[in-house]
């Protein structure tokens, strides 16, 4: 059956112009049939020059919505409308102006896991690879950083010269807490997500984003990785990396919001056009600046 699904969404990429764009996340019968498959950094450097008319976006909400605000010219669909990064709910436009209020000299670095309505009140946007690099750019002292507070607290650990304000304090990833330090495998390489935290992080042997964990294995002469984030970016590594052995740290560490994505919602999509992901220019245009200064600076 899957290999018919398969058979038709090439036939419809090819017929209506289109291209689909995965995260690390995806399952990898995703991932296979995608034309691009990365990490958030990745897929919005991605999402600047795609050729299409229309971009299928297999990821959560705000990828579709960052994809829809640099491509106001296409058509950006998410296959499923339960697709929702949980994280972004923590925060929102009315909470970043409250902070500005408290603290007038501040920068706003948001991470991209927000909504686009969040996104317009920030001065530049990051990712888990990109985070301290941003940060470091920037010329205020104070960050108002959300809505990670576990990504917060790692760019504090690594750029000490400046304060970093978690916006809001509970922000968090549900997947990232979930690892138990005593659950994790300690007979291999242990490649740890900036989102986790900070007793998981101290664990690792390197703290990467995916796309960074994909580069260190790469240049590395290790064989064995226990891969400290959500489970399916270990079809990501198998997939690229054959010889290598990967570990998944917790085989429950799944985003429901990514697993909502199938190949049968993707060939609906195409078929129907559903559901188009549509952003308020108002409001894009003001996200805008934030990510393509976060694009310029990476």
């Amino acid at each position: 059956m899957n290999v018919n699904i398969k058979e038709k969404i090439i036939e419809l990429k090819e017929k209506m112009n289109a291209i689909i764009l995965a995260h690390n996340y995806q399952v990898p019968e995703v991932q296979e049939i995608a034309d691009f498959v990365g990490d958030s950094l990745e897929l919005a450097r991605k999402a600047v020059n795609v050729d299409a008319k229309y971009i299928v976006f297999a990821g959560v909400d705000f990828m579709a919505e960052t994809a829809a605000i640099l491509n106001p010219d296409k058509t950006v669909l998410l296959p499923s409308r339960a697709a929702a990064c949980e994280m972004a709910k923590y925060l929102t436009s009315e909470k970043i102006r409250k902070y500005r209020e408290l603290y007038p000299d501040a920068a706003v670095v948001l991470y991209v896991n927000s909504t686009a309505e969040a996104k317009a009140e920030a001065d530049i946007t990051c990712t888990s690879a990109n985070a301290v690099k941003v940060v470091k750019s920037l010329s205020a002292k104070t960050i108002l950083f959300g809505p990670d507070a576990n990504l917060a607290s790692y760019v504090a650990e690594n750029v000490p010269d400046k304060e970093i304000i978690p916006l809001p304090s509970e922000g968090h990833c549900y997947v990232h807490t979930s690892f138990d330090p005593e659950w994790i495998p300690k007979d291999g390489f242990i490649m740890v997500h900036p989102e986790c935290p900070p007793e998981i992080r101290k664990i690792g042997n390197i703290i990467a984003s995916t796309g960074g964990m994909i580069k260190f294995v790469k240049n590395s002469t290790e064989t064995k990785f226990v891969v400290v984030t959500e489970k399916d970016m270990i079809s990501r590594l198998k997939r690229d990396f054959p010889d290598r052995e990967f570990i998944a740290a917790y085989e429950n560490a799944i985003c429901l919001g990514m697993k909502n994505i199938t190949l049968e919602k993707i060939l609906y999509s195409l078929e129907n056009k559903k559901h188009r992901v549509v952003v308020e220019e108002k409001i894009a245009e003001k996200a805008r600046k934030a990510i393509l200064r976060m694009l310029e600076v990476s």
